[in-house]
């Protein structure tokens, strides 16, 4: 019977201690700890959704780029290679209305094998050239070692050039010699308009060619490049000699080249990797030319960017971690205030503690847009933190950080670089002259011819001012030297905005020949830039070593 009322008692007690709000306490701690819990995961959530939501974004502006410039790359490369192949048939021309003369000369025969090696050493286009009598007899050929003079055609390009009496030039075809060939070829006709013959040069695919000279090595070294295919889909062009006569099946790139098509794509190529093509059609030859890139190798500096943003944000992170622990205990105290008069309110059916729980919602309402407007915060900051770690608000390059970033990684890898320093001679004056705003538009200007000279990895920067840093990866002193040339060059007969030339001083060094630290290299291209200013401006002045002391020349 005594330890039944013993437990009674504290059923009792417990129940008393209840209606003395004990069990507030305890949720009181539970809602100081539940506030912290959301707010925090509600600014991490966010967080993570901002930079992912950059990073995507990012991405696909990567893409974007790297599909427009490979583009307008492949678009210049075709433009390039169908102008050359209408001048290599007007070449031919030409020579077929002199070769007529030729023969009524009592030395026809001299004269004609000076036209012949005339044409194929002239400038390399033709790894072989011959002319043909009416009747398909070789009666001039170059090079020598062919031995086929006196011979009739036999080739598919020279058969085909005799039935066809017209300008030609022939899909690729296998020699009996076993060279994937293409034949390029003038019929000859006198003056009353009599078939004399023709004249053609051969071009070998899958030997060094013109076609090298013209695509040669694509200016990413990261797995890109660029190849050509004919009107078949058959290769005539890549870097890897072994692919070149193969016919590409199921590319939707070539099937666009082929129905005339140009543009660009995203597509799975042949080995099954992702790439972002650019594609031209070339009218005269009816072929195409691809420049393509792989995409991990153009997302790659979306996932350095990402790593910055993180950690540049963690600070930020930390602060509002802080700042909502400290809100959450305050808040805490004047909620379990607004409990007890919720609780006071329902025993003694009064008003004032029902307007006291209104009032409990309405701060709960100020802490969701506080944390709102918290959250926007963050949002811009980070959105800041992208603009300002890449470019410069005027001009659109990169600033000084970003480009201390590629000085200081190339350095460290040992990478060869060049540097051109260069600036506006005589800025302040057209400052003076034309005001502030034309000597914005004068440093837009001066950026965007800046870009016209530089390669797609190159850097172009703003230093400060009116000054400007050219970084040239893997380029000698003597590379930069001329790209630093073409752009004085273009600058000093090109009117500017403000309505009348500006030239520029420049200064070029070199790592390691100049200096082993980028801020050494940059203090030589000053001395050197000085010296161009104090010589008579408008040019470029590059350093030169001589043993262990560098000089400027």
């Amino acid at each position: 019977m005594r330890s039944y009322w013993s437990y009674s008692l504290k059923i009792y007690i417990s129940k008393k201690d209840f209606k003395k709000g004990e069990i507030y306490r305890v949720m009181k701690i539970s809602l100081k700890h539940l506030i912290l819990f959301v707010a925090l995961l509600s600014v991490g959530l966010t967080l993570i959704s901002g930079i992912t939501a950059g990073y995507r974004v990012n991405q696909q502006t990567l893409i974007e780029n790297t599909l427009e410039t490979n583009r307008v790359y492949v678009q210049k490369i075709a433009s390039t290679t169908d102008n050359f192949m209408k001048s290599t048939l007007q070449r031919l021309e030409y020579s077929a209305k002199d070769i007529p003369r030729y023969l009524e000369q009592g030395d026809s025969k001299a004269l004609i094998a000076n036209e012949v090696n005339r044409l194929f050493e002239q400038d390399n286009t033709f790894n072989s050239v011959i002319i043909t009598s009416a009747s398909g007899e070789i009666i001039a050929a170059s090079p020598q070692s062919l031995q086929i003079l006196g011979k009739q055609v036999a080739s598919v390009g020279g058969r085909q050039a005799l039935a066809e009496r017209k300008p030609l030039i022939t899909k690729p075809y296998m020699s009996i010699t076993g060279r994937l060939i293409i034949f390029i070829s003038q019929p000859i006709f006198d003056g009353d308009g009599n078939y004399l013959g023709f004249v053609g040069g051969s071009i070998y695919l899958m030997e060094k060619s013109i076609l090298n000279d013209l695509l040669g090595e694509h200016f990413y070294k990261d797995g890109s490049y660029v190849y050509v295919v004919d009107e078949d889909g058959r290769i005539l062009y890549h870097p890897n000699k072994e692919r070149i006569g193969t016919i590409i099946h199921g590319n939707p790139v070539i099937n666009d080249i082929m129905n005339g098509g140009s543009g660009a794509k995203r597509l799975v190529n042949s080995y099954e990797i992702d790439m972002l093509a650019g594609y031209a059609f070339m009218p005269t030859t009816k072929w195409g030319a691809v420049s393509q890139r792989p995409t991990e190798a153009t997302l790659l500096p979306s996932k350095d960017l990402r790593n910055q943003m993180v950690l540049k944000t963690l600070p930020f992170l930390l602060l509002s971690y802080i700042i909502i622990f400290y809100i959450s205990n305050r808040i805490a105290r004047p909620l379990q205030q607004l409990a007890h008069y919720a609780r006071s309110s329902a025993e003694n059916e009064t008003n004032t503690e029902i307007e006291n729980v209104h009032a409990w919602y309405y701060e709960a309402i100020q802490l969701k847009n506080a944390l709102f407007k918290s959250f926007s915060f963050f949002q811009d900051k980070v959105n800041f933190l992208i603009h300002e770690s890449t470019t410069d608000p005027l001009t659109g390059l990169v600033n000084r950080r970003t480009m201390d970033e590629h000085t200081k990684k190339w350095t460290e890898d040992q990478t060869p670089y060049s540097i051109v320093l260069f600036d506006i001679d005589r800025f302040k004056r057209v400052n003076d002259t034309y005001g502030h705003a034309s000597g914005d538009a004068v440093l837009k200007f001066v950026a965007e011819e800046m870009r016209r000279v530089s390669r797609n990895n190159d850097i172009c920067c703003r230093y400060g001012g009116e000054e400007f840093i050219l970084l040239l990866p893997e380029t000698t002193k003597l590379e930069a030297f001329d790209v630093a040339e073409r752009l004085r060059k273009k600058l000093e007969t090109t009117a500017s905005p403000c309505g009348e030339v500006v030239t520029i001083s420049a200064g070029i060094a070199s790592f390691p020949e100049s200096g082993h630290y980028a801020m050494e290299l940059i203090e030589i291209a000053d001395k050197c830039l000085y010296e161009a200013k104090s010589t008579g401006r408008n040019k470029s002045i590059m350093a030169e070593v001589s043993g262990a002391n560098v000089s400027i020349y």
